[in-house]
């Protein structure tokens, strides 16, 4: 615990005031028995409103009346000015009460507010976390499916459209679904999304696997898709938002047959 950080804080001053709850008071106590210089600061704090207390209670020392008597009745004759029927000292210790409340009130809101800028880091951080835990696990899982020896690999190079495009695809026959990593296709234009095809070449028949929505919002730019289809190659397109029923051939940016695979 950094005790200056926590003097700082302004939760003895709460302690002092009696504005915590027994649950905080509790652990203050705990607090001021184990650091010395937290008991001090406690004591200081107490001094300080008895101080104020005090001040507000007792006439000034500088009082007409003593001034008088230190002239050794050599002074000339003084004429009595009828006395303010405002009580100073009352209202000096009004002014010392609402000037302590205030600075209560505003390290009360400061703790408050502290506390809850802490839940919301608190929170960012879980879900960080979180999000790196998930992330490592589908890296683990796609070191994995890389590594197995009865995964086909197919590469898929660029074609007309965009001739250095490529990409290529992880074929895992035992569970019916491809892996995709599209890293080397460039980021579609706006209303545009690339589609995924598995094709029969004799005679060549296309079928959709779907189109890749989140090209852009994904990172590492490899997407797990199901694939129960007999595929003889596949190929990538660029089509309009939502996809289209059958490939357009002028829009064909990568494509690679199986048998090709090294």
């Amino acid at each position: 615990m950094d005790i200056k950080e926590y003097i700082a804080s302004g939760i003895l001053e709460l302690y002092v005031a009696g504005t915590l709850s027994e649950k905080e008071n509790e652990e203050v106590y705990a607090v001021i028995k184990e650091h010395p210089e937290v008991l001090q600061e406690v004591i200081s704090i107490e001094r300080a409103i008895l101080f104020l207390s005090d001040a507000a209670k007792k006439d000034t020392p500088y009082s007409f009346s003593r001034l008088q008597k230190k002239l050794n009745g050599n002074a000339p004759k003084i004429i009595p000015i009828s006395k303010s029927k405002i009580n100073w000292s009352q209202f000096t210790g009004w002014a010392a009460a609402v000037l302590l409340g205030s600075v209560l009130i505003y390290t009360v809101n400061q703790n408050n507010t502290l506390k809850t800028q802490i839940a919301a880091e608190k929170q960012q951080l879980e879900k960080q976390i979180d999000k790196a835990s998930n992330n490592l696990a589908e890296a683990e899982k796609l070191i994995e499916v890389f590594r197995d020896k009865d995964i086909i690999s197919i590469p898929l190079a660029g074609q007309v459209a965009s001739p250095n495009s490529y990409a290529k695809v992880y074929w895992d026959k035992k569970t019916n679904s491809i892996y995709l990593d599209a890293k080397g296709l460039p980021e579609p234009p706006k209303g545009k999304v690339y589609q995924v095809w598995s094709l029969k070449l004799a005679p060549l028949t296309p079928t959709s696997l779907g189109t890749i929505d989140t090209f852009t919002a994904d990172t590492n730019k490899i997407f797990a898709i199901d694939n129960p289809n007999d595929s003889e190659a596949f190929g990538i397109t660029l089509e309009p938002e939502g996809g289209s029923t059958s490939p357009t051939l002028e829009q064909l940016y990568a494509l690679g047959a199986i048998n090709a695979a090294p």
